[in-house]
């Protein structure tokens, strides 16, 4: 699928002081409040966040948002893939708004269908594993579009919470596993269900199988895609090191699509609700220090005054969900008064079709 560039909301948002958006949102919500819900990924800036009628991980959202179907407007503040899974999930009389169409997801875009379409028969040839006994399974930062080829090709959608379980669910089920787009994900799940190294073979882009030997798509039993997220990406091993140089007790939870050798020096790694979970069952007292984006560090830290929260690298701030600002939300609902629909998120029906099976596949396991 291909997004249009987004349009200059105009001077009269931007020159708009703080509070006055804010007032602004509140009055534009409380008169659509009949047919609007407002969904925030726990990733946005306060600014916007605190307007969410529910918050979550990207998955968590796209359901919960399903049920609600007396709310026909669903207005995502995420990313692109986060918007596409909720029109994928909501009812046909539904509609899902991004408020900034530059809110994408890099990694997401590291693994188009085209790509995975180009690696298919040739993992099959250069594995000598049939490619109805390869297992697609497709992280759910991905695009419609690729979760539609692992619809498809009788894979499923995975999430940061469940990758484990559906990970062990693919390797039962065929010969070999293709895993796309986020590498340390993959990595991870693998590691933890007990793989060795040599069974996990890094599929590197533009390069002739994927940069691998035959004898080592031979031995492998999971294929990793070479993506990543930046924001995670940031974090390295030295950091841990430091933060427990500081204080000898302080435990240390990453999100799992940081490198696995950060994970494996963390004492707990989690989704963003897991992460959520873990610390607000901490002790009194206790000393955190938390591997994922800065804006769910900080909110952390906020709400639990009883503990020390600290960020394992400073600054890890996401760019492209920091897109949508509060003037771009003002700006959706603005429009949404005057019976305007921007930034409306539409995926085909023969792709969503298809992606609804690898999320139904992912509920079933």
């Amino acid at each position: 699928m291909s997004f249009v560039q987004q349009i200059n909301i105009g001077a009269q948002y931007q020159g708009l002081d703080e509070q006055q958006i804010f007032d602004n949102i509140a009055a534009r919500k409380k008169e659509l409040a009949d047919s609007l819900l407002i969904l925030g990924h726990h990733y946005q800036q306060d600014g916007v966040y605190q307007f969410a009628d529910l918050s979550g991980d990207s998955l968590k959202l796209s359901k919960e948002a399903a049920a609600v179907d007396n709310k026909k407007y669903l207005v995502f503040c995420g990313v692109h893939f986060m918007a596409e899974a909720a029109d994928i999930l909501a009812a046909d009389h539904q509609v899902v708004l991004l408020p900034h169409l530059d809110a994408g997801c890099p990694m997401a875009d590291m693994s188009t269908r085209g790509a995975v379409e180009a690696a298919w028969p040739e993992l099959s040839v250069a594995s000598g594993v049939a490619e109805d006994r390869i297992i697609p399974v497709t992280y759910v930062n991905s695009s419609a579009d690729v979760k539609g080829f692992v619809g498809e090709h009788g894979g499923s959608v995975c999430t940061s919470s469940n990758a484990e379980r559906v990970l062990k669910w693919a390797l039962d089920a065929g010969e070999l596993v293709f895993f796309f787009p986020d590498q340390h994900l993959g990595r991870n799940a693998s590691f933890a269900l007990g793989l060795a190294e040599d069974e996990v073979v890094l599929w590197k882009r533009g390069e002739p199988q994927g940069g691998c030997s035959t004898e080592e798509l031979a031995r492998a039993k999971v294929v990793l895609w070479d993506g990543y997220c930046e924001v995670h990406m940031r974090s390295f091993p030295e950091h841990v090191h430091t933060w427990r140089a500081k204080d000898p007790d302080v435990t240390v939870i990453v999100h799992p699509e940081c490198r696995n050798e950060v994970v494996r020096l963390a004492d707990m790694s989690g989704s963003t609700e897991g992460i959520i979970a873990a610390v607000g069952a901490g002790k009194p007292g206790s000393h955190w220090v938390i591997g994922t984006e800065i804006n769910l560090v900080e909110r952390l830290a906020t709400l639990h005054p009883d503990k020390t929260i600290d960020a394992l690298t400073p600054g890890c701030l996401c760019p492209t969900m920091d897109a949508i600002q509060p003037a771009n939300l003002l700006w959706v609902l603005d429009n949404l008064a005057r019976g305007n629909l921007v930034n409306r998120i539409q995926v085909p029906p023969a792709i969503a079709v298809q992606a609804r099976k690898a999320l139904d596949r992912m509920l079933e396991i």
